[in-house]
Order: structure tokens, then C-alpha cells, then sequence
């Protein structure tokens, strides 16, 4: 797949009052398939920015999305408006279940881009860890030299 979209990716979380917020910024693929969008990426390692991961948002309709991520942390995220799902999430140090409640997905993506909006909060053990909001725009790339970023705090 070609890499010829600028991907934009904003996450708020709340976790007890303490609030965070990352971006990332970055070059991708999408596409549509049958009566699903995929927007394709890859995420860098801060720490070391060879090690990379592909992360795939699969979007059913206007209410489901399924995250993938590949790699050795590898996750499958079911964000389905109105339900609850409980998913294994590899931290890198073990897989662990968490229960993802999404309170709203808001897709206004057509086929030249768009954006996406979901609100859903993360239980561990069925105890509230986290509220987390994630803001996605997609556009077709105009300048092909632009480089991947990512900023916040975590």
C-alpha cells in the first residue's frame, strides 16, 4: 500500500483527575474496502525510532471501529458505539483484558478523507482506569517530504 495520506491522530485521557494528551502526525494508506474504510499506519518507538509497529483502524459504518496493532505488542480493540467489549491488550510485558465501553464514534470520512471522533472509557478488572478521547483526520498528502512527529505527554 502506498503511503500517500498525512494521518493526524490526537488522544486526551483522564485517568483520577490526571489528564494527558498525545499527537502523532504521520504518513499512511487509506482505502476502502466492501462497505469498510482502513486507515493503515505505522507508530515509532520514542526510544528507538527504527522499531516500528503498523496500526490499523478498521471502520465499520458509523459506529464500530477495530483497532490492530501488529508488532511485538500486539492488540485487538473492538470500539463499538453504545457496547461494552472486553479485548486482550499486550503491554509488552504480559496481555492482560480490558474492558472498552465507547460512548460515541462520530465518522465523517468519505473517500478523499475525513475525520473520526471516538469517546470511550477502559476498565481493568471491571474497575474505571481510564476516559479517553481520540480525534482522527486523514487527508491526502500534498508535499510527499513530510515527516512523522509525535508529541504530549503521557
Amino acid at each position: 500500500m502506498q503511503e500517500d495520506y498525512l494521518i493526524s491522530i490526537r488522544g486526551k485521557q483522564n485517568v483520577n483527575g490526571e489528564r494527558g494528551e498525545v499527537e502523532i502526525t504521520t504518513m499512511g494508506s487509506y482505502v476502502k474496502k466492501g462497505n469498510s474504510r482502513y486507515i493503515v499506519y505505522k507508530e515509532y518507538d520514542t526510544e528507538n525510532h527504527n522499531a516500528a509497529h503498523t496500526s490499523v483502524l478498521k471502520i465499520d459504518g458509523d459506529s464500530k471501529v477495530t483497532l490492530i496493532r501488529g508488532g511485538e505488542q500486539s492488540t485487538r480493540l473492538i470500539l463499538e458505539s453504545g457496547k461494552r467489549h472486553v479485548c486482550p491488550y499486550d503491554t509488552g510485558y504480559g496481555c492482560m483484558m480490558i474492558g472498552i465501553f465507547t460512548n460515541k464514534v462520530k465518522s465523517k470520512l468519505d473517500d478523499l478523507g475525513g475525520s473520526l471522533e471516538i469517546n470511550y472509557t477502559l476498565d481493568i478488572n471491571s474497575n474505571l482506569s481510564s476516559l479517553n478521547e481520540v480525534f482522527i483526520t486523514v487527508k491526502e498528502a500534498k508535499n510527499k517530504d513530510v515527516k512523522t512527529s509525535i508529541q504530549g505527554d503521557q
